[in-house]
């Protein structure tokens, strides 16, 4: 009988545990952290503490990540408000700038639209429209995309991730770019979930105030 046939065994028969009991009180094993030996019950027991303590672990991970969502879901309301109350483009503009500079700490952020209703934008060239149209969601990572690098100006040399967020409405008509010195700030990875809801909110608040075509 092998080990696998031994825990099968126990297993299937529960009962043995309460029919042998004076024979599981006298089986000795190897404490798992070394010195004497230990019953089996008092092994149950460290083990019992071990996975309550790696639930403690997890519990305290869930609350510090439900502690920054929070915040951050804060700061995206704060956004919104911002946006709902800017009366045109120019101050909606300057609200996306302030808040993720501000708020978010993001150091560079860029705006750029080719709404036909819209200003055009003469740096926007065609690789990029076709960049951002071709995006199901933002995307992360650690190079300038498309001909985006010039956006940034002087600080493109610095710079070391990057996040775009398509800007849409019936068909894609903005690129919103954020770029940081930090190679960690924006990595593949990453989630994505509340670029994309910036993103749409502030896509909803610009065709507000875009001319229709």
């Amino acid at each position: 009988m092998n080990p696998d046939d031994v825990a099968a065994y126990l297993k299937q028969h529960p009962e043995f545990f309460e029919n042998y009991a004076e024979v599981v009180a006298d089986v000795m094993i190897p404490h798992p952290h070394g010195g004497r030996a230990i019953s089996i019950s008092e092994r149950q027991i460290l083990t019992l503490r071990e996975r309550g303590k790696q639930l403690e672990v997890k519990l305290g991970e869930l609350i510090q990540f439900g502690e920054e969502n929070d915040v951050i879901s804060e700061k995206v309301h704060r956004l919104g408000l911002a946006l709902i109350v800017a009366h045109d483009v120019a101050a909606l503009s300057h609200v996306v700038d302030f808040n993720l500079r501000e708020d978010f700490s993001v150091p560079h952020v860029t705006l750029r639209l080719w709404h036909a209703g819209a200003s055009a934008d003469s740096t926007v060239t065609t690789a990029t429209r076709e960049f951002a149209s071709g995006l199901l969601h933002p995307h992360c990572g650690p190079l300038a995309m498309a001909d985006t690098a010039a956006f940034f100006g002087e600080a493109a040399p610095l710079l070391k991730s990057y996040a775009y967020i398509p800007l849409r409405g019936k068909d894609t008509f903005g690129l919103l770019a954020l770029a940081s010195e930090d190679a960690q700030r924006f990595y593949p990875e990453m989630g994505t979930l509340y670029l994309t809801r910036i993103g749409e909110i502030i896509a909803a608040c610009l065709q507000r105030h875009l001319e229709p075509v």
